[in-house]
């Protein structure tokens, strides 16, 4: 584990319970305790519960993952299942 990883403050924007979603935060929360341990805060948001921050935040396709912090604010579609592929997008450098 790396000691100089900033601060991810991230949103993942889900369907309920389908088979892709509770993929989506099984896979993110285990490359999140994985890489990014004690440097993230994760908000996994429902939209069936929440419409309104789906609708405000702009979001088009489900499940998504909103990375706000460090900048740029950036935008996974997707299970999440492609850890290379998602740390790439988060600029986590091995």
């Amino acid at each position: 584990m790396k000691t100089d990883v900033p601060y991810y403050e991230m949103k993942l924007f889900i369907t309920g319970a389908t088979p892709n979603s509770v993929r989506a935060v099984a896979n993110l929360k285990n490359i999140c305790e994985k890489y990014l341990r004690d440097h993230y805060k994760l908000e996994i948001i429902d939209i069936y519960q929440q419409p309104l921050l789906a609708q405000d935040e702009q979001i088009i396709a489900l499940p998504m993952l909103l990375k706000y912090a460090p900048l740029p604010l950036k935008r996974f579609i997707g299970d999440m299942s492609d850890t290379n592929k998602v740390l790439r997008g988060l600029d986590y450098q091995t």
